[in-house]
């Protein structure tokens, strides 16, 4: 990118589309259907951030959302950066935007599974923990055998906090 500039917002219906597209751009990353995007576009809005360049173009997204039985938590689902924007910390700027919009409305957690061996959410996720001194606790949500019938490697919950934004601990 010629430019640093992104500008951090909630998302709207119309990324939908722009939100497919960038996490086929984005592979390992597991795709939706359009409609599923969509929805997290315009239902899950308050719960996700949407990263624009310049020009408009979405290059960056964290979808997520609040599970009913837990709303003190963010379940983070899907985080894509686009190529482009990698090494630039999108990644932690967009989850600690989210932090710090959804902490007045009583979120101080913060969930997300990851899979065993992805270095990259690894790093991402501990730099923001570490960023919200927040403690983390690390179990199997669903494992290769019993969920995925040995098909796919287990997804390692990851949930941290209570957490602490900096403007909290002055």
């Amino acid at each position: 990118m010629e430019s640093d500039i992104i500008n951090l917002r909630k998302p709207k219906a119309t990324d939908g589309f722009a939100l497919h597209k960038l996490v086929e751009r984005c592979a390992p990353l597991d795709p939706n259907s359009v409609y599923c995007n969509l929805l997290h576009c315009s239902h899950f809005a308050d719960t996700a951030v949407a990263a624009e360049d310049e020009s408009g173009e979405l290059v960056g997204f964290i979808s997520g959302y609040c599970p009913p039985a837990r709303p003190d938590t963010l379940f983070v689902w899907q985080v894509a950066v686009d190529a482009r924007c990698r090494g630039k910390k999108l990644g932690q700027k967009m989850l600690l935007e989210l932090a710090e919009r959804l902490a007045p409305k009583g979120v101080q957690y913060i969930e997300t599974t990851i899979t065993p061996g992805n270095i990259a959410s690894e790093k991402l996720f501990a730099g923001v923990f570490a960023a919200l001194s927040a403690p983390v606790e690390r179990s199997v949500l669903f494992s290769k055998e019993e969920h995925f019938a040995g098909l796919h490697d287990d997804e390692v919950l990851y949930r941290a906090g209570p957490f602490k934004l900096s403007t909290q601990n002055s």
